[in-house]
């Protein structure tokens, strides 16, 4: 078991601890433990190993025999019958907006409530807010955020749907009765969220290919299995279907499986202009519905569709019915970004404030990946709940970073780190002044404490914009992916500033933001504001979030051009200087 996954044990027993109303301080020492887990500089299996768990910080017996236990047998029996001891209703309730482990153990210990069924009840009786520290505001947003869980219950995130359907996809492209296979539906599509997972394989011996898919590692459960379809249970509670076609079919099922529904319609309608029937069975000659092979068209692949329908390609990504089919007559697709056109990145964070790893230890990895440079951006000083840096230590970290880079140019290296801040957007100002931010290569403005009102919201935006020291605002709209509903912002005017003035726009790249939303960028990209594709990292594995992010800018129709951390860094220099 790898570290990630120790911290994140850890962290939840320190909840369940909460849950059950133990001591703050025996509840924090496992929050500590997991911190230090996550900062560690080689893996835990070594440390382990080595028997040097003792010599890390709040590491006590107790808690190196749980570790060790963990690490070296996958399990830990403590933390097992620990959750068995909770109520599964509570850690329910902690999906539920504002109410954390002290305020769900308030809510059982005074109304007896241990459901998010029973908080409902209770919510909708008034009961809640009687209690101290509640009140009806409270009570109201509990049941707010009660029935938004239960629309998100079913939705599932982009990134959470990749790392359990890849391994699938691989090993089902293994099988030797596999000609040629892929995922569908709007994980192809590359939609931020997703309902559940469409594979598609062709064969001569589909039954063979459906037992071998039903019987893989990642499959929890079989749904339903029939001659050439099943679907699944995956890891996380994802569905998935598997459909198995014939070779000749599949440039067909590929096509309509992928989707979207409205541009299959816009599609099928071409078809009929033309005197054909599409469908997921092949485009034939005929003016009826129809799977007659002998009417199919030959298509080895959806190119020849589209080129049949008169079409260029249209990649999957824009597949919503945006304008795709019309730019693909007109021949106006743009050529989108891919990912490795990437060359760093301009919003990431630091030990400094609430990042993992130190600036070196940074600096080495994105080196490795092949980067030519890498923000630090660590919160300012009002972001105190990630320990943001004031002027006296945003001072300290420059000469720490501009020391890094001599060492790197001496060693002939030819990476950098960037000087940066993600400034907080005060009510009336940015929280450092003009003289501060001016020292910097990257300033990312972002508003992290909102207010209720879209006017307010808005026009502290644009005071940001209206900064010329100002490079990016950040995550525009402050939505959490099936968590969070965006802040209420303009963010059409925001684009229009960002147009008039030269800012960009970032579209943060972490799975639980993708803001600003894909649908937004045709619209920016039109009016010629540039994007920024930011893993906002806060340790190594968040530098894959630039993948996920090029697949959103893909869908929201930006190339190379558009994204300014294409650009290598002598000409990134001048542009951020300028």
């Amino acid at each position: 078991m790898d570290k990630q996954k120790v911290a994140e044990v850890l962290v939840e027993i320190g909840t369940l601890l909460e849950l059950k109303g133990e001591n703050p301080f025996k509840t924090r020492a496992y929050q500590n433990a997991a911190r230090a887990v996550e900062n560690l500089a080689e893996p835990i299996e070594t440390i382990v190993a080595e028997g040097r768990l003792g010599k890390i910080k709040g590491f006590g017996e107790a808690l190196q025999q749980k570790v060790t236990e963990l690490v070296t047998t996958g399990r830990l029996k403590y933390y097992e019958d620990l959750k068995a001891s909770i109520p599964p209703g509570l850690m329910a309730m902690l999906d539920i907006p504002g109410l954390g482990p002290k305020r769900i153990l308030m809510l059982r210990q005074k109304l007896g409530v241990e459901s998010v069924e029973a908080l409902e009840l209770a919510c909708q009786a008034g009961r809640v807010a009687e209690l101290d520290g509640f009140g009806d505001k409270s009570q109201a947003k509990i049941l707010e955020g009660i029935e938004r869980t239960r629309l998100y219950a079913s939705r599932h995130l982009l990134s959470d749907a990749l790392r359990v359907a890849e391994p699938v996809l691989a090993q089902l492209r293994a099988h030797p009765d596999v000609i040629r296979c892929s995922l569908a539906g709007s994980l192809r599509r590359w939609r931020e969220t997703i309902g559940d997972v469409d594979f598609l394989a062709s064969s001569k011996a589909p039954g063979a290919v459906i037992d071998d898919f039903a019987g893989q590692p990642g499959i929890l459960r079989v749904i339903a299995k029939g001659e050439t379809k099943t679907s699944v249970l995956l890891e996380g509670g994802i569905q998935a279907d598997l459909r198995v076609v014939s070779d000749a079919e599949y440039p067909f099922a590929l096509a309509y499986f992928t989707g979207s529904k409205e541009h299959n319609i816009v599609l099928r309608q071409r078809a009929i202009e033309r005197g054909l029937r599409l469908n997921e069975y092949g485009l034939f000659r005929s003016k009826e519905e129809t799977r007659a092979p002998e009417l199919r068209v030959a298509c080895q692949d959806e190119q020849d569709i589209y080129a049949r329908l008169d079409l260029a390609y249209i990649p999957p990504e824009l597949r919503e019915d945006h304008g795709e089919v019309q730019a693909a007559e007109q021949g106006d697709l743009p050529r989108l970004i891919e990912w490795t056109d990437l060359q760093g990145s301009l919003h990431n964070h630091s030990t400094w404030s609430d990042g993992h790893q130190t600036l070196e230890e940074i600096a080495s990895a994105m080196q490795e990946l092949g980067f030519s440079y890498w923000a630090i951006t660590d919160h300012s000083q009002s972001s105190f709940q990630a320990n943001g840096l004031d002027a006296s230590r945003l001072r300290q970290q420059l000469r720490e970073i501009r020391a890094i880079n001599r060492r790197l140019e001496d060693e002939g290296v030819d990476f950098r780190l960037l000087t940066g801040t993600e400034v907080d957007i005060l009510k009336d100002r940015l929280d450092f002044d003009d003289d501060r931010l001016a020292e910097l290569d990257v300033v990312v403005a972002s508003l992290h404490v909102p207010a209720n009102n879209e006017a307010d919201n808005t026009q502290r935006i644009l005071r940001a914009v209206e900064n010329p020291h100002v490079d990016i605002i950040g995550h525009l709209t402050g939505r959490l992916l099936l968590a969070r509903e965006p802040y209420p912002v303009n963010p059409q005017a925001v684009i229009e500033a960002c147009a008039a003035t030269g800012t960009w726009i970032e579209l943060n790249c972490n799975p639980k933001r993708f803001d600003l939303d894909w649908r937004q960028w045709p619209e920016a990209r039109r009016k010629g504001v540039k994007c920024v594709l930011s893993p906002d990292a806060h340790r190594f594995e968040h530098a894959g979030f630039l993948r996920l992010g090029a697949g959103v800018a893909r869908k929201g129709w930006l190339t190379k051009a558009d994204v300014m951390n294409t650009l290598p860094l002598a000409k990134l220099r001048k542009l951020l200087c300028g």
